[in-house]
């Protein structure tokens, strides 16, 4: 199943897409929230969707994040071969974790916002797990049994301020607007081996990354297996995989995001989605 959410900035509401058409949940459903994915299971929606005439949604509707804003979104950094190559970094003994801020999570068509004084703001397509009930220390022969769905992430990063202001990487990539999800959080069953899925990402019409999940180096139940040894995961939780090579950090010269870009990006079976580049604006 594909699930949405839908509506205004803050005020969302869950669907379902399906055939190409998006239908309203909101009658039968609160939100895709820590909440409904500790009490409810895939099969619950499956009957609901099943039992009822659902309403459509209008094909104008903004389209959000396809998860309510979770307790974390944790990142692997580093975590495809080619990529470690490009950077001059060598192979990490262990996956590299850090977090982004939830206030960064925004939806896969809004735009990407340059943060105030930035001049080094990178692409990168990932992979994304949605964790669909509580987990810690968990192994990792039962790691996917933690696994509701898999998103489509841009993890939009700040290059200065995430490697030339010192301290840890998470000033350069919770920055607002960082964390386009979507458009559909796709259930793990309709996604046949997570690990042979192409990604790519293109810059103003021109490919820069087109990469394949085979080239993780840690693979998705090392990480769950992984990062539920330092922190409970919580339903809703995301975790994302990496980023494959031809990032902006990775060309000679630097290439990095202006106003008026436009950053297209997919993943088999998760669909596409589109941001275009705005300069920051004070709201004061």
């Amino acid at each position: 199943m594909k699930l949405i959410r839908f509506g205004e900035n803050g005020f969302e509401k869950p669907g379902i897409h399906k055939n190409g058409v998006n239908y309203d949940l909101s009658a039968h459903i609160h939100d895709f929230d820590e909440a409904y994915f500790s009490k409810n299971s895939i099969q619950d929606l499956e009957k609901i969707v099943k039992e009822n005439n659902l309403p459509v949604v209008s094909s104008n509707m903004r389209i959000g994040s396809p998860i309510a804003r979770p307790s974390k979104i944790l990142c692997i950094g580093l975590n495809y071969a080619k990529h470690a190559k490009e950077t001059n970094a060598p192979i990490p003994a262990e996956p590299i974790l850090f977090m982004k801020s939830t206030t960064s999570l925004s939806g896969p068509y809004d735009p990407i916002i340059i943060p105030k004084g930035s001049e080094k703001t990178d692409w990168e397509v990932e992979l994304a797990i949605v964790i669909g009930k509580k987990a810690s220390y968990v192994s990792e022969a039962d790691a996917m049994d933690y696994v509701v769905g898999y998103v489509l992430h841009n993890d939009v990063s700040e290059r200065a301020f995430q490697l030339e202001r010192g301290g840890t990487w998470d000033k350069g990539k919770g920055c607002d607007s960082f964390a386009p999800l979507g458009p559909w959080l796709v259930t793990k069953d309709e996604i046949k081996d997570p690990h042979k899925l192409r990604l790519w990402l293109s810059l103003n019409g021109k490919i820069m990354q087109d990469g394949n999940t085979d080239d993780l180096i840690f693979n998705i139940p090392q990480l769950i297996s992984y990062c539920s040894q330092f922190m409970t995961l919580l339903p809703g939780d995301v975790i994302s995989t990496g980023t494959p090579a031809g990032v902006g950090l990775g060309f000679s010269p630097n290439i990095y995001l202006k106003p008026g870009d436009i950053v297209e990006l997919g993943i088999d079976g998760l669909g596409t989605s589109k941001q275009t580049v705005n300069a920051y604006q004070s709201n004061s």
